[in-house]
Parts: structure tokens; sequence; C-alpha cells
């Protein structure tokens, strides 16, 4: 009987024992595992800015394009001071163009070919010049924006003569012409520096 109670309490003993070691070996496990990552804080919300920076540039409206001056020539190929009929359909035109409407100055630079002597060529352009303005008068230009320079048979735009000396005609018809240029409002004095225009000569004259 004896033996039996101490063979319990052997096993007893052994239970208790084999139980604090499976214990501790639990508590080791436990202090052995890696600590858990810290939990990453939510940022506050970043405020957003009421200037549309980000704003979509391809909803924008394109810029309006800017308006140049006009240049424009009016030839007189036939000679004389008349106006053609492709001379009065350019003029037609530039009265309905923009540069026009805006009241700008308006530069009429008259010129004449070779022929005749250079006071002869000189009066030709000048009413050359004034045939133009004369229209854009007629048709509601008011005439103080007009200024005719006239060049007589300076800056061709064509030979008037042929390396022999005889007469280029198809180059006579082309220096016989009126340079026209509509300057905007904002533009400076169209008459270029060191330019004055040629007084009246109403005489008529070839060239």
């Amino acid at each position: 009987m004896t033996r039996i109670r101490m063979t319990r309490s052997a096993a007893a003993v052994a239970h208790g024992l084999t139980g604090a070691a499976l214990a501790l070996a639990l508590a080791g496990c436990e202090r052995e595992q890696a600590p858990p990552e810290p939990v990453a804080s939510q940022s506050a919300p970043q405020p957003t800015s009421i200037m549309r920076d980000d704003l979509d540039e391809s909803v924008l409206p394109p810029p309006e394009p800017q308006l140049a001056p006009l240049d424009a020539r009016i030839s007189f190929s036939d000679g004389g001071a008349e106006l053609s009929e492709s001379a009065t359909a350019e003029l037609a035109s530039i009265l309905r163009s923009p540069q026009i409407a805006e009241g700008g100055p308006i530069l009429l630079r008259a010129h004449s070919d070779s022929t005749g002597s250079d006071e002869a060529n000189l009066r030709s352009s000048r009413q050359r010049g004034e045939a133009v303005r004369d229209y854009l008068v007629e048709n509601g230009v008011d005439a103080e924006r007009v200024t005719i320079i006239a060049f007589g048979e300076q800056n061709p735009l064509q030979p008037n003569a042929r390396p022999d000396g005889t007469p280029d005609e198809p180059g006579r018809a082309a220096n016989r012409r009126v340079d026209l240029l509509v300057a905007l409002p904002e533009g400076a004095d169209p008459v270029p520096e060191g330019l004055t225009a040629s007084d009246d000569e109403p005489a008529p004259a070839p060239g």
C-alpha cells in the first residue's frame, strides 16, 4: 500500500515537472518571436488649392490672332494714272480688310518707270498715288489717314532697260505701281524718317 502511494507521488512530481518545463518552453518561444511592426500612422490630408493651378490647358480658349499691318501693290502696268479693273478690285478688297476698319494710317508709295525726265516721272508717280487715295476717300476712308510719297523712277522692282540699252517693257510695266501700307493705330508714323511727301504737280507726264 505504501509502495503504491510512493509511486503515485513520484508520478505526480514527474507530471508537475513536465508541465513546468512545457510552460517555460512556451514562454521562451513567445520571447523569441519578432515584435510586430508598428502600424504607420495615417497622414493628414493635404489642403486643396482654390487657385486651380491644375486646370487643363486644353479647355482654355485659344488666344486671338494678332492683327498685322497690311501690305498691297496696286499696278499701273498699262501706263498713265487711271485705275484698271484689276486695280479697282484690289482696292475694293483692301477696303473690306480688318486693317482698314482699325482706322490706322495709310501710306502710299508711288513709283514710275524711267521713261521721261526725272521731274516728269516724279509727277507721274504722284498722280498714281493720288488716284489710289481718291478711290479710298470716295469709299469712306478719312483723307487725313492717307500719306502719299512720290518716288518717281527710284526704287524699281525690275530693270527698266536690257543690258544692250533697249527698253525692258515687262520691267517698266512692273515698276509703274503704288505700294500701299495700312498700319495699325498703335504703330509709328507711317512715313519713314528722312522722307517727305512731294508737292502736288497737276501737269500729266509719261512714265
